[in-house]
């Protein structure tokens, strides 16, 4: 036969699972993961970067526009106060900009500047140019290069016309005509033929003056005889 069951006993079992129950279901849920300030910072550091260089490598495209010559210098141990002087002294058409090798070789990449990519090494400073009058550009660090005796320091490589000058290069760029002498140049080759002519006409007037008074005398009727 089987035992009868205490009422009382099934009552509070019933209580007991009733309140595990409510416990379970009124307990709250443990919190989400966090996500690290520090991790987020960090996803975000790279689309910044990219960002940046991208800013700086369209600054860089547009100091080309308009850019006769570039040139690269070595600018290792310069100081702040020294690189202002530089600019300083630089005529308006010219601008020395410090910036990444890696920006510039990007800036340069796929124009007539490339041939400009393997100076872009090492500690550089970059010369823009934005006129024909390249000694008038190039002489103000030469004289500093001069002043402060940094035979180091000197011009890594140049890009004029398409073509790449390397440091002993220099020499060619640095003795080509300015504007002036150039037209001077011009002027004298086209006056060159008039002054030619003109001596030619002056000494054939002059040849022509010196033969007139002896055809003259020449020409010149005898004296007819006394009369008797």
């Amino acid at each position: 036969m089987k035992e009868a069951r205490d009422p009382s006993s099934v009552s509070s079992k019933a209580t007991d699972c009733t309140r595990r129950h409510t416990r379970i279901q009124t307990e709250p849920s443990p919190p989400p993961p966090m996500t690290s300030v520090r991790s987020s910072a960090a996803s975000l550091v790279p689309s910044i970067r990219g960002a940046a260089e991208l800013v700086r490598q369209e600054a860089l495209r547009r100091e080309l526009d308009g850019c006769q010559l570039l040139a690269g210098i070595w600018c290792h141990g310069l100081t702040v106060a020294q690189l202002r002087s530089i600019r300083a002294s630089l005529p308006p058409t010219a601008r020395l900009v410090v910036t990444k090798n890696s920006d510039m070789a990007a800036a340069v990449a796929g124009t007539r500047w490339e041939a400009l990519r393997p100076c872009a090494r090492g500690m550089n400073a970059w010369l823009f140019v934005r006129s024909d009058e390249i000694p008038p550009a190039l002489k103000p660090y030469r004289d500093f290069q001069k002043e402060w005796k940094l035979q180091l320091n000197d011009f890594t490589g140049a890009v004029y016309e398409g073509r790449l000058y390397g440091p002993d290069d220099f020499a060619q760029l640095e003795a080509m005509p300015t504007r002036a002498q150039s037209y001077q140049y011009l002027l004298g080759c086209l006056q060159m033929p008039a002054v030619n002519l003109l001596a030619v006409l002056r000494a054939r007037q002059e040849a022509m003056l010196a033969q007139a008074p002896a055809e003259g005398e020449a020409a010149a009727p005898a004296p007819e005889p006394a009369e008797k």
